[in-house]
């Protein structure tokens, strides 16, 4: 492109040829043999499982072992013009790994094996199939743990591809922070590494954070070098009711705005609350809720939750309820990764609609108390969850998709509170990502050149637009 040219279109993308797309399946098991399967309930159990979207499934699903075998897949796809759709464990939120054009889903979770641990450097190297319950499980005996924790046991190179977050991100951060280097198959079958082990460098394009939170648009993630983290000395975890969100959240904002080092800061609302004491069997108090975890020495774990606790009770919260012991935090805690589940047994037969927004510290409160408004005034049933201590909550709509009414009442709530998010200068989503049903959003939250920039890359790494069409950006 030159001068004010305009950009070349991009291909239209429709589903290849069913001739061409058999040849492909066919070369596949010859080379993969029973790794490669066309069996009908496999195929939709690799498309959108967990949310309303509509199952759109692959035509085939292949179970590479290594970074040469997935090679070998996306070189023979792109030699076709066949759409290609990374799978990690399914996790996803937003329609990622649906097939709206049908094509081959590589199923990465045969590639499990943890390659190198440099516990001097706190740094491992993964296969993208590891999940992150493995490689702590693995890492326990050296001291160490991969702190982020988006509560689902995702595969770690679907949750680098999302650029996921979690319960710890407030002290620990997020994908974006924990990737110190990729290994990644683009779109042509070209195999790069983005960076050193090096804790920095100034040598080029930062690769690796382009392709974090990619959504397998640009290529497809095989390996990960990942920062570690020393399990901490004393661990505190515990609970403090509030009489209300807005409470809950300013007591949030003040003790991120006193720089009190929290690991995990988390909100439940109270409708949220009474799912977790039924389904998790718990006997918390039906109001709003903040989980907490502090991290450190016993000298400073005990001073950081003294000081929250003088921070709650300045806007009502209490009485404490804190859990020292590692099986009463497990509990707790499997009680809030539990929240989805938790949550959909308030409305039985009802399809969850799960998502999120961010918004600066300062704006929490304003967001969740206009959101928890809109959903009293719309009539749903929506609990709501959040990693507050970084400004994303989530909200979980109970919706009977046969009701059309009420799945037009549902989409108006999302709209409305993404648009408020944006109005606050947030986003549309903190860690769920775009996938299928959040694109709407995109041309919303980003200018023009921004969006003519993105697509440039699209284009620029993936040519015949054949790495998880359909996603992320509309071309």
């Amino acid at each position: 492109m030159t001068g004010d040219s305009p950009p070349e279109p991009f291909p239209a993308r429709r589903r290849p040829d069913a001739g061409i797309v058999a040849a492909v399946i066919d070369a596949l098991r010859a080379r993969f043999g029973p790794r490669l399967s066309t069996g009908h309930a496999l195929r939709e159990q690799h498309a959108s499982t967990l949310t309303w979207v509509p199952n759109q499934p692959p035509d085939a699903v292949v179970f590479p072992q290594d970074t040469d075998e997935v090679r070998s897949v996306v070189k023979l796809c792109a030699e076709h013009g066949v759409p290609i759709i990374p799978f990690g464990t399914g996790s996803s939120l937003e329609g990622h790994v649906n097939a709206p054009h049908g094509g081959i889903s590589v199923d990465l979770s045969s590639m499990n094996r943890i390659l190198a641990v440099h516990p001097e450097d706190l740094d491992v190297v993964v296969q993208a199939g590891v999940t992150r319950k493995m490689l702590n499980e693995h890492l326990r005996d050296q001291g160490l743990f991969f702190p982020i924790d988006p509560g689902a046991d995702a595969s770690l190179g679907g949750m680098a591809a999302t650029r996921a977050s979690g319960t710890n991100a407030v002290r620990y951060g997020t994908m974006r922070d924990a990737v110190l280097a990729l290994t990644v198959v683009l779109p042509n079958g070209d195999v790069v590494r983005t960076a050193p082990r090096a804790r920095k460098s100034s040598a080029g394009y930062d690769l690796t954070r382009l392709l974090v939170g990619s959504e397998g648009t640009l290529g497809i993630i095989t390996e990960l070098t990942l920062r570690l983290s020393g399990i901490p000395e004393a661990i505190a975890a515990g609970l403090c009711p509030f009489p209300s969100i807005e409470a809950a959240c300013e007591a949030t904002i003040l003790t991120i705005q006193a720089g009190l080092p929290i690991a995990r800061i988390e909100l439940l609302d109270e409708v949220q609350v009474r799912a977790c004491n039924a389904y998790s069997r718990l006997a918390l108090p039906e109001t709003p809720l903040l989980l907490v975890e502090f991290h450190g020495s016993d000298a400073s774990v005990r001073e950081q939750s003294e000081r929250f606790g003088e921070i709650a009770d300045a806007h009502g919260g209490g009485p404490f309820r804190w859990a020292t012991e590692a099986e009463e935090r497990t509990r707790l805690w499997q009680a809030r990764h539990d929240a989805y589940w938790a949550a959909m047994s308030l409305r039985p037969g009802a399809k969850a609609i799960s998502t999120d927004v961010c918004v600066p510290i300062s704006r929490l409160a304003e967001c969740v108390q206009a959101a928890k408004r809109d959903i009293l005034e719309s009539g749903l049933v929506a609990p709501i969850v959040g990693h507050v201590g970084d400004g994303n909550f989530h909200c979980l709509l109970l919706v009977d998709p046969d009701l059309p009414e009420e799945v037009a009442r549902a989409t108006g709530f999302i709209d409305r509170l993404v648009r408020h998010a944006l109005a606050l200068e947030g986003t549309c989503s903190g860690e769920h990502g775009i996938g299928q049903k959040k694109m709407r959003f995109m041309a919303e939250e980003h200018a023009p050149a921004t969006l003519a920039l993105m697509r440039s890359l699209k284009r620029a790494i993936d040519p015949r637009g054949i790495m998880n069409p359909g996603k992320l950006l509309d071309l």
